[in-house]
């Protein structure tokens, strides 16, 4: 995909591609100015649909949160169980005849201990490679608006015009 400038990428449209010329307006230094620049458009209803925000320079970012134990494993996957069992238990308590927060409150506590156990003994089966939590994010250096080659002077305009 040539960039930033002009080119003719591949632009999905319905499930299929198809090629047409599109043309760099505005560069970014962060996502979310991006953002506003695209709702900006929206706002003054310039057609978004032929707008695509590019990010380059792009890099995973992961941030560690912090140690993970068996018994911090144990604990997450007992709070997965334990919503699972409690669907379970309403699923199955819309049939029983009588005393159904018995079932649902079966389903609670079997999904919390069969979460817990699982959680740790999935974390003891890594064997120490990832003793750790974390969260990632995809970044970029810039952002760029590329728009149809046939809007991109529309777009410039309105994003001058409005501080975008």
């Amino acid at each position: 995909m040539p960039f930033p400038g002009t080119g003719r990428p591949q632009v999905p449209v319905g499930g299929e591609t198809q090629d047409r010329p599109v043309v760099a307006v505005a560069t970014y230094p962060d996502y979310l100015s991006a953002q506003r620049a695209v709702d900006l458009l929206s706002d003054q209803r310039f057609p978004v649909d032929r707008v695509t925000i590019v990010g380059t320079g792009v890099r995973l970012v992961e941030k560690v949160l912090g140690r993970m134990t068996v018994g911090k494993a144990a604990l997450a996957g007992a709070g997965s169980g334990l919503w699972f069992g409690l669907l379970i238990g309403f699923l199955l308590g819309i049939f029983a005849v009588d005393a159904w927060w018995k079932v649902v409150l079966f389903g609670a506590v079997a999904g919390l201990v069969w979460g817990a156990v699982f959680g740790a003994i999935a974390h003891a089966a890594t064997g120490g490679q990832r003793d750790f939590t974390s969260a990632s994010a995809i970044q970029a250096d810039t952002y760029t608006l590329m728009v149809d080659a046939e809007h991109a002077e529309q777009a410039r305009q309105l994003l001058a015009a409005g501080g975008g």
